[in-house]
């Protein structure tokens, strides 16, 4: 890796190591981990959606498709095909990055609720094929059998074992992330969210920004869905649905956009709470709303910049009472 890790980046990276190598010795139920291992995989799709949303501007409700591609991709290699099970994660990633590349060249010269509707029709075409394509996907039966990843004699086999590799990969992608939005890479997103006129006023070839984070968000995506193929060993077209992309775009707001560590604590909080709200049955989604309609009424900067600016907010004003004392 460069030295583009800032001081503060250092001591997260190193707190998030910490806590993925301590808390399996603290998590005793086969369904906590089941929960951390999916709050994993969201959080690699969320941190991918966020450089596209969040740091260059670009909404897709369509990544559900790419999450979906890397699971049928790495599934439909190793068990149809007999393909190796590392390379046909590889080959499932850089597929579904030429995917997003044909999809988002044209997709992403439109701007608002064009490139919206664009990506969610390219979302509901693929989940469609998922379907309709059963001699390669297993229709909406699903396609089952997909072997556990391995590395050598170690066998990916149960949730402890895939903690590790799952959140593996989430530490590997947040700084991947993180290095490349500190370099002239990052700079050049947030001026192109900032303003796509002034950003190409500057020399920065918008267009081709763009579509190269589009594409490395779709292949995040990819390598989320590839590892889930492999811990579920069963996927099927209904895990990769509309509701999914609204979900994981969802995650990014509510957990702050532009924020890298708020992509971790959006999905953490929201795979949690959608865990936790299917006690209510048939008041699920209802109580899913309400509490996303708080979040961006009280906190519209998401949870992780709401809580630093009421913090912040709060010392300034003991501050302003202690300099009235003196």
């Amino acid at each position: 890796m460069n030295t583009l890790l800032k001081q503060k980046d250092i001591l997260g990276f190193g707190a998030l190591a910490v806590i993925i190598i301590i808390l399996p010795l603290f998590v005793e139920s086969k369904y906590y981990f089941i929960v951390l291992n999916v709050i994993g995989l969201n959080t690699i799709v969320v941190v991918g959606l966020n450089l596209l949303i969040g740091f260059a501007g670009q909404i897709s409700l369509g990544h559900a498709a790419f999450y979906g591609l890397g699971s049928y991709f790495s599934g439909i290699l190793t068990v149809n095909y007999g393909f190796p099970l590392w390379p046909a994660m590889v080959v499932g990633m850089m597929a579904t990055g030429a995917v997003a590349y044909l999809i988002g060249y044209p997709s992403l010269k439109l701007r608002g609720h064009y490139l919206v509707m664009a990506t969610l029709g390219f979302g509901i075409i693929i989940n469609i094929l998922m379907g309709e394509l059963e001699q390669f996907t297993g229709g909406h039966d699903g396609l089952m059998g997909i072997p556990p990843l391995a590395i050598g004699g170690l066998i990916f086999d149960n949730d402890l074992k895939n903690f590790y590799l799952i959140w593996s990969f989430v530490f590997l992608c947040m700084l991947a992330a993180r290095n490349l939005l500190n370099s002239r890479v990052g700079r050049a997103l947030r001026a192109i969210s900032g303003s796509e006129v002034a950003a190409n006023s500057l020399g920065v070839n918008t267009a081709d920004y763009k579509v190269k984070v589009f594409v490395l968000s779709a292949m995040f995506a990819s390598i989320s869905g590839s590892l889930y193929a492999h811990y579920i060993t069963f996927i099927s077209p209904s895990s990769y649905d509309f509701h999914y992309s609204i979900q994981v775009v969802t995650m990014v707001i509510v957990g702050g956009m532009g924020s890298l560590w708020g992509s971790l604590l959006g999905a953490g909080v929201l795979t949690c709470i959608s865990e936790a709200l299917h006690v209510a049955k048939q008041y699920h989604i209802i109580a899913y709303g309400v509490f996303l309609c708080l979040v961006l009424v009280f906190l519209p900067e998401g949870i992780l910049m709401g809580i630093i600016n009421i913090f912040l907010k709060k010392k300034t004003q003991q501050n302003i009472i202690k300099a009235n004392r003196q």
